[in-house]
């Protein structure tokens, strides 16, 4: 659940309170009954790695990034399995 920040318009209390979503807005101040405003901070999210930024969806030609290269593995084709040929040519 979030963290709001309130502050009185009357006395200047200011205080954090833990609400739901769904939970309605205080109203008034629990120290002199005075109304009471919500305070907005900055968000207290970070991105960071790689598809955060309008450049990780590009092509490699506008990219600093340098592909990694392909493995042996990869890159040598895999071996034909005699079964379908076999069938291919019976047929």
């Amino acid at each position: 659940m979030p963290t709001y920040a309130y502050a009185c318009k009357d006395c200047g209390h200011a205080f954090d309170i833990v609400q739901a979503f769904t939970d309605s807005t205080l109203t008034s101040c629990p120290e002199c009954q005075g109304t009471l405003r919500k305070k907005f901070n900055s968000v207290g999210v970070v991105f960071k790695g790689s598809g955060f930024y309008r450049t990780d969806s590009r092509d490699a030609k506008g990219s600093t990034v340098t592909p990694a290269p392909a493995t042996a593995a990869a890159a040598a084709p895999a071996p034909a399995s005699p079964a379908p040929a076999a069938a291919a040519a019976a047929s």
